[in-house]
């Protein structure tokens, strides 16, 4: 808004042309959302607490020391990161650009699946909010949608393919249905495994941060003619204006991680979780990086496949693999401190960034 507000009014002020340059955007946004987040962060707090949506209810079947220090800690905490993010990105972005709206529409989307998710359990004191099935088709049809407008965005060869990590040139291509189906189980998957990976004090909100902070770098080079020729990467026109939003995105991020903190005064929820997941997804496809998000977003990856693995083994042997999944709760029933647990899963989100970068130059 403010590039646009300059150029329509051709304001002829020091330092202007500063807002040309996405960088410059990018760390705009950066710092507005974190100050939004610390103005915003307290109020958001005693409004959920009078409204008495004191708690996000608990598992009985979770660990048990979770029965005992995290209930009635306020929850829909993701209000708090969707407020300071749509306000941020539409401040420093580019309100012309159709990418900066579609991954704002995504992200927004899923946070209201994830809100009415997060109020109906609230509404009926209990674990149980929308039906699985329900928010599955919910999820699936917002991202059918999503990815559908993203190839109307796309050049012509990338449109309907998938880009292959380290090889400059290969395209695998899809098809119209087959690629929107793709596109469907990257969103919803990626948006299901972080609302997996929350279910400790600042567990999921910092791998987001690392997971975004990569893509916003991705999305400035992929973006870039010259970088993207340099790194042999395929080039997407306008997608470098997705580094605003995931600088919102990690200003939002951590603002929330300084009330997310243990002992959390507010978890995200699903309202948090669900849209930050969606966000995620959705830039990976369009800067065409889908695969390189599966190594960048490997504990989301992990947490999941830990849940699909427990249930699969249960039903088909009565065994169990893991002591409780997510695998975030094994460890913690193997007798590992939370604070442990979280600092060692941020590590590997470092390693697992640090991967998927490399694949832009190992080409």
């Amino acid at each position: 808004m403010l590039t646009l507000l300059i150029t329509y009014f051709d304001l002829n002020i020091p330092g202007a042309n500063l807002f040309s340059y996405i960088t410059f955007r990018a760390g705009g946004a950066v710092v507005t959302a974190l100050l939004l987040s610390f103005i915003f962060a307290p109020r958001l707090i005693r409004i959920l607490r009078g409204y008495q949506i004191t708690g996000q209810p608990i598992r009985e079947d979770g660990p048990p020391s979770h029965l005992t220090t995290k209930v009635g800690t306020p929850t829909m905490g993701g209000l708090l990161i969707l407020l300071a993010v749509a306000i941020s990105a539409l401040l420093w972005g580019d309100l012309a650009n159709p990418y900066l709206w579609v991954v704002l529409a995504a992200t927004l989307a899923f946070g209201l699946i994830g809100f009415t998710d997060d109020y109906l359990k609230l509404r009926s004191a209990s674990v149980y909010g929308v039906s699985g099935k329900i928010k599955l088709l919910c999820e699936g049809l917002v991202a059918a949608v999503i990815v559908y407008v993203i190839t109307t965005l796309l050049p012509a060869p990338l449109a309907f393919s998938y880009a292959v990590p380290f090889a400059k040139d290969i395209l695998v291509p899809l098809g119209s249905v087959l690629f929107i189906m793709a596109g469907v189980f990257v969103i919803v998957g990626t948006s299901n495994a972080v609302n997996l990976t929350d279910g400790l004090d600042g567990l999921a909100i910092v791998p987001v941060m690392i997971a975004i902070g990569s893509f916003g770098f991705i999305a400035y080079v992929v973006g870039n003619v010259i970088f993207a020729d340099y790194l042999q990467l395929h080039y997407v026109s306008g997608t470098g204006e997705l580094a605003i939003f995931c600088g919102a995105i990690i200003g939002a991020g951590l603002g929330f991680l300084w009330y997310n903190a243990p002992p959390a005064a507010v978890f995200m929820g699903d309202t948090g979780s669900l849209a930050l997941g969606g966000a995620l997804g959705t830039i990976a496809i369009a800067t065409k990086h889908e695969i390189v998000l599966a190594i960048i977003g490997g504990l989301f990856v992990l947490e999941a496949v830990s849940v699909i693995v427990q249930v699969v083994s249960f039903k088909i042997t009565g065994k169990r693999v893991f002591a409780m999944a997510p695998l975030h709760h094994h460890f913690e029933q193997r007798g590992w401190a939370e604070s442990t647990i979280v600092i060692r899963f941020w590590i590997i989100s470092v390693v697992l960034a640090l991967i998927g970068l490399a694949t832009l130059k190992l080409r």
